[in-house]
């Protein structure tokens, strides 16, 4: 199964588990992008230097099905694109809120269409669930990667109206935002 092969990738893990349709399995937490460096001769690493932070993956089988998460900057799709993007594919679905944009847009990348939304501060799960219109009882009884094939299910159905940007010209048109974060003073 695909989320077996990326397992070495997977930081502060919410869970991985299989769904309720055979074949059909979800993981959420953060996923690596970039790896850092190697600390010491017993192979250990330094912590990651690119993360896909509040990630959302949903494969069938050895098919990414959904890939969703919160990018520091548009600029880690590339490294992203370079762990992940062999398994990017026309079936994928992908939507990744992204801090340093001013604007919504849709990128073609490997025959999937994924589409790229601002976000400063928030959760990327509870935005995904907004954009499609879910509610808090679409979910009710549900297990975690039966909720997240719930968001995929409505994914599917919905039609983002965001102009469609080649990545490479999204990049050049960021800016410098950095995450918000709040907490416990």
């Amino acid at each position: 199964m695909l989320l077996d092969r990326y397992e070495h990738l997977f930081f502060n893990s919410n869970f991985k588990e299989a769904a309720s349709d055979a074949g059909w399995a979800a993981y959420r937490g953060e996923l690596v992008v970039k790896e850092g460096e190697v600390a010491d001769v017993h192979g250990r690493r330094k912590p990651p230097v690119q993360l896909l932070k509040q990630a959302a993956a949903l494969v069938c089988g050895d098919e990414l099905k959904l890939l969703t998460g919160s990018l520091d900057e548009l600029q880690y799709m590339n490294a992203l694109l370079e762990t992940y993007g062999a398994d990017i594919n026309a079936g994928t679905l992908g939507v990744m809120f992204t801090v340093n944009i001013d604007k919504p847009f849709v990128a073609p990348i490997n025959g999937a269409s994924f589409v790229f939304i601002p976000l400063v501060q928030g959760m990327a799960w509870n935005e995904l669930i907004d954009t499609v219109g879910l509610e808090k009882s679409d979910f009710k009884g549900q297990s975690s990667a039966d909720k997240v094939m719930t968001v995929y299910n409505a994914l599917k159905s919905h039609k983002f109206k965001y102009p469609e940007v080649a990545l490479e010209e999204a990049m050049k048109t960021t800016n410098k935002a950095k995450r918000e974060t709040h907490g416990a003073i």
